[in-house]
């Protein structure tokens, strides 16, 4: 199988069953922001020294495949109720991402200033990852406000950036 198919070249790009649409549709827009941030969360796994930490975020880019899927098929949830293929992020993963978050900020200190992005690589990865996580749900919104996206997948969106933050 070639990687390349031609299809795209006129500057369209096809959604999962569904239409073709133009590649700067803001459903391509909110699934391309979520590809992106799974991509720096793999740096932040490969910067990692943490196994912990590392096992977590690699459920996390499991879970940005779904997600991915989800922003990538139109009327997700008309599909999912007549039993045909529709990835869906499931309630399971905020609560995951909760539960991770709570751990976390029992190690850390109380919060008494703004905190500076960098330090170790890792770290510096992790809040490059949040902010490319705020934009995927900022894409996600604006999706939200003319087409169906999922409460859950706004939820993961907005919670992720969180663990994010305390991960970092």
């Amino acid at each position: 199988m070639k990687i390349y198919t031609r299809t795209g070249d006129e500057g369209e790009t096809g959604l999962f069953g569904g239409p073709r649409v133009r590649k700067d549709a803001q459903r391509v827009e909110a699934y391309g922001a979520v590809d992106e941030l799974n991509a720096v969360l793999g740096t932040a796994v490969a910067a990692l020294d943490d196994s912990g930490l590392r096992e977590m975020l690699l459920k996390v880019q499991s879970t940005l495949f779904d997600l991915g899927g989800e922003l990538a098929t139109p009327e997700v949830r008309k599909r999912a109720e007549a039993g045909q293929l529709a990835p869906q992020v499931p309630v399971q993963s905020i609560e995951q991402l909760e539960e991770w978050i709570d751990a976390l900020e029992e190690e850390l200190e109380p919060l008494t200033q703004f905190i500076l992005p960098g330090g170790a690589p890792a770290a510096a990865s992790l809040h490059h990852a949040r902010t490319v996580c705020r934009r995927a749900e900022r894409r996600a919104v604006t999706l939200a406000a003319s087409e169906e996206v999922s409460d859950t997948a706004l939820r993961y969106l907005n919670r992720l950036s969180d663990f994010l933050f305390v991960a970092a």
